[in-house]
């Protein structure tokens, strides 16, 4: 089964989903989001990622992408992941208004002394369950998915509303991620 969950094709596009540790409601705060944001548009200047749907709900993310340089997804995936956790969990203990700062603070050391490859904080949970998208059929579900993720949960009524979604590029706006690749 784990055959079903490794990037197999660098050259493929992927599916992937990956939470924050105890599915923690990190992300209800948008100064959280626009740090991921602002990853995403450097992992696609500097590394070559090339994104064709996303979405930061409020404890996870999903991300259709492939990697178009010489760099592997799953490093390149490993780097964002790497990048976002230490700056969000920065941005979390410096931010003075933010009533649950004890509280994830104490489940990220639970969850870094339950790791062998984290020292202070863990952020993410571990499995990324990359799927690679073989077909386009396939790939548009999987973008309906993406983009319904936040009407399912009940934050909008339609997905171009939500602005923390390429789904607003999908119906011919500018999202926040600078070069969404449109796929009809």
């Amino acid at each position: 089964m784990s055959r079903n969950y490794k990037f197999h094709n660098s050259e493929g596009v992927y599916f992937t989903s990956f939470a924050v540790i105890d599915w923690l409601d990190v992300f209800t705060r948008n100064e959280y989001k626009d740090i991921f944001i602002d990853s995403l548009n450097y992992c696609q200047k500097e590394k070559g990622m090339e994104i064709f749907a996303w979405c930061i709900m409020t404890n996870h993310v999903h991300l259709i992408f492939r990697v178009t340089s010489d760099f592997k997804p799953q490093n390149v995936l490993g780097d964002l992941k790497k990048f976002t956790s230490k700056a969000i969990v920065k941005a979390i203990e410096q931010n003075q208004t933010d009533s649950r700062k004890e509280m994830f603070f104490d489940k990220f050391k639970e969850a870094a002394l339950k790791s062998s490859n984290v020292n202070k904080y863990q952020f993410w949970q571990h499995n990324n369950k990359p799927i690679e998208l073989w077909s386009p059929k396939v790939t548009n579900e999987k973008i309906a998915y993406v983009h319904n993720n936040p009407v399912e949960a009940g934050l909008v009524y339609h997905p171009k509303d939500y602005i923390y979604s390429s789904a607003r590029d999908y119906s011919c706006e500018k999202g926040l991620v600078k070069d969404v690749i449109v796929v009809l």
